[in-house]
């Protein structure tokens, strides 16, 4: 039997199943982005689906501190953007 890759969640702190999180991603260039696929090189961090936690990835603070970098709102704006349409075409 496999074992399933755990991640915590950095707004709620909840521990989920790797798969069922979003993850955002510290290029090496410096940029954060959105990674739908879950394999983009750099340090990424892990956001719940939840609306509660997804409204939280504005909040510079806790990203730029999980991301180990100094996040822009924009940056985050644009993130959230990517994560809502990433959704939105998921759900159809």
């Amino acid at each position: 039997m496999r074992k399933i890759p755990m991640r915590t969640c950095v707004m709620c702190r909840k521990k989920t199943d790797k798969r069922e999180l979003l993850r955002i991603v510290r290029t090496p260039q410096g940029d954060v982005v959105f990674d739908p696929t879950g394999k983009q090189n750099g340090r990424g961090a892990y956001v719940c689906s939840d609306d509660s936690c997804l409204n939280s990835v504005k909040n510079v603070k806790k990203v730029s501190a999980a991301l180990d970098v100094t996040a822009k709102a924009e940056q985050l704006e644009e993130v959230l953007k990517k994560i809502r349409e990433y959704l939105d075409e998921k759900r159809v």
